[in-house]
């Protein structure tokens, strides 16, 4: 018999526990079935086999992680707003590793999907608008702060930094990296072509 009250919300929200604890990858029908006491076939009542799982999982993440950064960016602006932002983004990465580790794959897991969740990337570009930043280059702007910080995080929760020195300090100063150059950053990409225009090189 199946489980009374078993919805394709409380399969994603259990499944998204399970990737926390033992990691995205190890994500499974099966595992899930068994922590909800269900047979594995009900599943499919529910999601789209472990693809529609992964998927499920994925689009809390974007939403868990992008509510997060906006929550810290009200009510804030420029530099404050960013260092706000980022470290709620860390906060999100260690206190659920399986939603980061399968937010990194929403664009393929979730397709058109991805663009209904609160994508951080959304709330990232809004704090960089309080610096100012011209449009065409906020992309750029984006990614690199972007880059950096999953870079950073995911180094740290995969045991990547084995020296002593605080890494508290040291992702602080990564962010006051960008704060000081995000209100510096350059209208036109250097060495573009449209950058030299008026030497007459195209």
């Amino acid at each position: 018999m199946p489980r009374a009250g078993l919805t394709p919300a409380v399969v994603a929200e259990e499944a998204a526990r399970l990737s926390d604890e033992e990691g995205f990858d190890s994500l499974s029908l099966a595992a899930v079935a068994k922590r909800l006491g269900v047979a594995t076939p009900s599943l499919y009542k529910h999601v789209d086999g472990l693809t529609g799982l992964r998927r499920e999982v994925a689009l809390l993440g974007a939403n868990g992680i992008g509510e997060e950064v906006q929550r810290a960016a009200v009510g804030r602006s420029g530099p404050e707003a960013l260092r706000a932002t980022a470290d709620a983004y860390r906060r999100y990465a260690h206190a659920h590793p399986g939603h980061y580790a399968a937010l990194q794959q929403l664009p393929v897991l979730a397709g058109a999907r991805a663009e209904l969740a609160t994508d951080p990337v959304r709330v990232l570009a809004a704090v960089l608008r309080g610096f100012g930043i011209a449009e065409e280059q906020a992309v750029h702007a984006i990614r690199a702060l972007r880059s950096s910080l999953h870079g950073f995080v995911d180094l740290e929760t995969r045991g990547g930094f084995g020296l002593p020195e605080d890494v508290d300090q040291s992702y602080a100063l990564l962010v006051e990296g960008f704060v000081r150059a995000f209100q510096e950053w350059p209208d036109t990409v250097p060495g573009a072509a449209g950058a030299h225009e008026d030497t007459g090189r195209g």
